[in-house]
């Protein structure tokens, strides 16, 4: 179970992390290590997910036992994503955030910033591929090698017309 590290922080940071916190936490960390993502996405997630109210940096660094570092890069990240969004602060100085916890919004996020770069680099390094599969002098092996290309080729190319109509499924 992870403690406070300072007292001194926002009244909702001074708490342990409970047990229904823990598993929704697990929960998340779970999800992010599936996407590929670092552990401590999920943790920041998963604790803004479960909590009541909006949580500061300091927050969570404290109830994580999160370095800065993690929880501002982690922050950063639920935020490109779409994932996560700053609350109203009623005039602290301290910038406190929620999750976005509709799922159109999370999965199209995630789309957006991580698949679609993915698979527009795709393209290029099938370019490069190609052109090294012609360089293979042994003539079973370069056959081999095209059909393993044309077969990544294949993917590429479904996944990039699949993608718009799972974006518009998803409202993004």
């Amino acid at each position: 179970m992870l403690t406070l590290v300072s007292e001194a922080l926002d009244p909702a940071a001074a708490e342990i992390v409970d047990p229904l916190e823990q598993q929704v936490i697990d929960f998340f960390v779970d999800g992010t290590r599936v996407l590929g993502l670092p552990r401590s996405i999920g943790e920041i997630y998963g604790l803004l997910f479960i909590s009541p109210s909006p949580l500061s940096l300091d927050d969570l660094v404290a109830r994580l036992d999160i370095s800065k570092g993690s929880a501002s890069q982690g922050l950063r990240t639920l935020k490109t994503l779409g994932a996560i969004r700053e609350a109203q602060n009623h005039g602290q100085r301290r910038t406190y955030y929620q999750p976005a916890t509709d799922l159109k919004r999370l999965a199209g996020g995630f789309i957006k910033e991580q698949i679609r770069p993915h698979l527009e680099s795709g393209r290029t390094k099938l370019d490069r591929l190609n052109a090294s599969a012609e360089s293979i002098t042994d003539p079973g092996r370069r056959e081999f090698a095209r059909e393993r290309i044309d077969k990544l080729e294949t993917w590429v190319r479904k996944s990039s017309r699949i993608l718009p109509a799972l974006q518009k499924l998803l409202g993004s």
